[in-house]
Parts: structure tokens; C-alpha cells; sequence
């Protein structure tokens, strides 16, 4: 018992060394992560694929997250507003940009009252790193967590009413991201994938066996080598222009959301060529969803009823826990009829005020 008490304080001590360290190691000629922000080119055009509010002010901003990366984003303040006002940050689908389904989804709860900011997550889009077109389960909740850093340090924001929106894929990270912020007060998680399961599993789980996940981990290994021969990483290709004759449902519903007027983009990784091949790897043994049962603050998660994705959600949503106190802080909602995509555009299905009202109820509390 002695011996295990000692190793404890010698641990306790070791950390607070460690800390003190990097405290005092810093002086004024030590670069921060602020001033060694990059520089991004930021286009000037309106090139959404929705047309621009007149109801909200719009520009762009960037800011940096904790690996360093800048990132960029769309800001939308409703027009005329004053005083802190509660905040949201938005992001996905997953292979999207800020120029798809985010930033509509940031113009629109921009016109209900809420700053808000649509961006693209880390070597994808206008915003910076290296290299291009790759994903990380790490880096890629840390770029919520960075805008949760722009949110509550902006002088037009109340830090205490700060919530995000991921979409499809971010949905997923999004609620990673509630699970270790807890200056995220509210998450919504809309026709959400999990990343990790996907990725490991195979869709509906029939690729959920140790055979099968070693043939693609020996499959991404021999792409490890191949890219460092050439130089050059692989991409795995997004939404393909012609579809085969038997491709399922939600692979028409991809393609004609990402390669069509409807939403296509030139920076849109699934209107174009798609991530790195070897993106897949970290989400493989990454446990996205592990501690979202000890999230403390408010998730509504939404989706299709006749999604492909719906199971993603709804097992999720079965992992959540409602905070004691807080009976309605754990929402699900299902939208009759609705499919993965339609929850991508579809304003009149997509339920807004809904999520207005629930931001707005947890924001008080």
C-alpha cells in the first residue's frame, strides 16, 4: 500500500515538473502557434453552392488549432445584430467543403440569430496543411475544438452559449469532439457516419471480422510504400462520374448531390478526386464513439428515416447518456421519408428550428 502511494506522488511529481517546464521554458522570443499561422489565399467570389442571405453579413477568417494548421472559414453574423450573441461552428459532410451543406447550414442558423462559422477542416479546401486531401480521427476533432477557441475568444461571442453542427462524417466527430470540450455546450449531429466503424467494419458491419480488416490493413500498408516511392500519395477517388448499372441508392443519392449543379464543387474532395488512399488507416483502430456516454452537455442527433446511414446514428444515440437534471438534453429525431442527402440541402425538410430551440433551451441551462 506504501510502495503504490509513493508511486503515485512520484508520478504526481513527475507531471507537475513536466508542466512547470513547459511554463517556464517560454519567453518572449518563443514563437506560438498564432504567429506562425499560414498564409491562405482566401477567394473573394461568392462560390457556394446556395445562394447568399441578405438577411446575415458575411467574410471569411481563419484561425489556427492546436497542430499548428490554419484553417479557414466562413463567418455569418446575423445582419444588424448586437451584443454577445450565442455562436455555432459547422462542418462536413465528410470529403466536403465550407462551401457545400456547412456553410448552408451556417447561413441558416445565422438568420435565427446565432454568429456562426463554416469551415474546412484541416488539408482539405482553402484552409492549410500538409498533405493534401488527408484525414485524421486527432487532428480532425482538434479543428472543432480550434474553432471552439476563435468562438469563445471573439468579442461578438457569449462563451458560455457556444455550440457546433457536424454533418454526415463530422456528425460523428463532432460528437468526439463534445466528449473532450467541455466549453461545447450543445452538439448537434446530423445524417451522421461514424467514421471509425465504417472504416474497420465495412458498411452494415459485414466487414466486421480480424480477416478482414488484416487484407485491407495489408492492402494500406503496400500503399504506405508505393506513395513513398513516388513521392506522391494515392487518391482513392471521389463520387465517380458515371455510375455502374447496379450502383445502391446512396451512391446515386452521392452522385447527384456532389456531381451535379445541386452541389458540386472544385475544392469538394467527393465531387473531385477524393482523400488519400491511406487516410483510411487511423480510423481503423480509432475508438470514435467510446466516451460518448460521459458526455455531460446536450447532443441531438438527426437523421433520415430511409438513410443508409441511419444506423450510425441510432446506435449512437443508444451510447449517449442524459445528464442528471437535464431530461431533454439527449434528443433523437428522424425525418419521415428522408434519405442520407436530403438532410445535405433540403431546407424544408431539414429541421432548423428545431435545432434553434434546442440550442437555445441547453444554452440556458
Amino acid at each position: 500500500m506504501k510502495s503504490t502511494s509513493k508511486a503515485k506522488r512520484l508520478i504526481a511529481a513527475g507531471l507537475l515538473a513536466l508542466a512547470t517546464t513547459g511554463a517556464t521554458g517560454l519567453n518572449a522570443s518563443t514563437p506560438t502557434t498564432h504567429n506562425r499561422m499560414e498564409q491562405l489565399t482566401l477567394t473573394t467570389d461568392w462560390d457556394k453552392t446556395f445562394p447568399k442571405s441578405d438577411k446575415v453579413d458575411h467574410s471569411k477568417i481563419t484561425f489556427v488549432n492546436r497542430y499548428g494548421i490554419t484553417l479557414a472559414a466562413d463567418l455569418y453574423k446575423p445582419k444588424g445584430a448586437s451584443g454577445k450573441l450565442p455562436a455555432i461552428a459547422v462542418c462536413g459532410p465528410f470529403g466536403a467543403v465550407k462551401e457545400q451543406a456547412a456553410g448552408l447550414y451556417a447561413q441558416e442558423m445565422a438568420e435565427r440569430g446565432f454568429l456562426t462559422i463554416a469551415f474546412d477542416p484541416s488539408f482539405t479546401g482553402e484552409s492549410g496543411g500538409t498533405p493534401r486531401y488527408m484525414t485524421s480521427p486527432d487532428i480532425n476533432t482538434e479543428d472543432f475544438s480550434a474553432a471552439v477557441d476563435w468562438l469563445v475568444t471573439n468579442p461578438d461571442v457569449d462563451s458560455e452559449k457556444v455550440g457546433i453542427i457536424g454533418i454526415c462524417g463530422w456528425g460523428g466527430i463532432a460528437i468526439n469532439a463534445a466528449a473532450a470540450d467541455t466549453r461545447i455546450k450543445a452538439t448537434v449531429a446530423s445524417t451522421m457516419y461514424d467514421m471509425s466503424r465504417v472504416s474497420s467494419n465495412g458498411y452494415f458491419d459485414a466487414a466486421d471480422s480480424a480477416e478482414a480488416r488484416n487484407a485491407m490493413r495489408r492492402t494500406l500498408s503496400e500503399q504506405r510504400t508505393d506513395d513513398y516511392r513516388n513521392g506522391t500519395p494515392k487518391l482513392e477517388g471521389g463520387v465517380p462520374d458515371v455510375l455502374p448499372a447496379d450502383a445502391p441508392k446512396f451512391l446515386v443519392d452521392y452522385h447527384n448531390y456532389y456531381k451535379t449543379p445541386r452541389g458540386y464543387h472544385p475544392r469538394s474532395l467527393n465531387s473531385n478526386g477524393g482523400r488519400n488512399v491511406t487516410a483510411t488507416i487511423p480510423w481503423v483502430n480509432f475508438p470514435l464513439m467510446s466516451r460518448a456516454g460521459e458526455i455531460e452537455s446536450a447532443v441531438m442527433i438527426i437523421h433520415g428515416e430511409k438513410a443508409h446511414s441511419y444506423y450510425f446514428g441510432s446506435d449512437t444515440y443508444k451510447k449517449l447518456t442524459v445528464t442528471q437534471g437535464k431530461e431533454n438534453n439527449k434528443l433523437f429525431m428522424a425525418i419521415p421519408g428522408a434519405s442520407h442527402t436530403d438532410l445535405y440541402d433540403r431546407k424544408e425538410i431539414i429541421p432548423f428550428d428545431s435545432m434553434v430551440t434546442f440550442f437555445n433551451e441547453n444554452f440556458a441551462q
